[in-house]
């Protein structure tokens, strides 16, 4: 598969995803500083069902979300902005512009895992690292934790992830007047994934 490379399977924790367009990284304290910036714009803190915190608080959610065994999180970096060539390892803050995670919450489903992605940096939105980030986030929940089901809950007003996640082969599956957000799941049997990680 040519469409991401485990650049360390030896160090787990080291693990690093690249692409054609970007490369996951596991998300490192020195991203938080970067990150905790980020959520202060009230666009995204919409975008993502996140609430504003102190960076003392960022920290801690960090050391909490690295430790926790369902939820895995990597940092998007966009590869035309890393400087002097990609090293594993590095946290790569200049290139950083986003990030995916996957959570595993259903304990009658443990092979369900929801999927969110966000491309903070707005000079990396509308060039591909978004599908790019999820493709590579799939094929690795499938390979690393046997996941069989994607499911993603957007908000309706959130129309570029919900054309993404279209894009990507999820269907809609019900919609939450309440929150305004609808739930999409992909099935990784569907042909449409198999066909977009080969």
């Amino acid at each position: 598969m040519d469409l991401w490379q485990v650049k360390d399977e030896a160090e787990e924790a080291a693990v690093s995803l690249e692409g054609k367009k970007a490369i996951l990284v596991p998300y490192m304290r020195e991203h938080v500083p970067k990150y905790h910036e980020w959520m202060k714009d009230p666009a995204l803190l919409l975008a993502t069902g996140s609430e504003p915190l102190t960076l003392d608080q960022e920290y801690e959610m960090h050391l909490s979300w690295t430790k926790d065994p369902n939820k895995h999180t990597f940092i998007v970096l966009d590869k035309e902005l890393i400087k002097g060539g990609f090293l594993n390892g590095e946290p790569h803050i200049e290139a950083m512009v986003g990030d995916v995670n996957i959570y595993m919450n259903d304990l009658d489903d443990l092979q369900l895992a929801e999927i969110e992605i966000m491309i903070a940096e707005p000079k990396s939105r509308g060039k591909g690292l978004g599908e790019d980030s999820a493709l590579m986030m799939m094929a690795f929940a499938v390979n690393k934790y046997k996941i069989q089901t994607f499911r993603a809950k957007i908000g309706e007003s959130n129309i570029a992830s919900l054309k993404l996640f279209h894009k990507l082969g999820f269907k809609d599956v019900s919609y939450s007047e309440a929150f305004k957000e609808v739930t999409l799941e992909l099935q990784v049997t569907d042909r449409s994934f198999v066909d977009l990680i080969a």
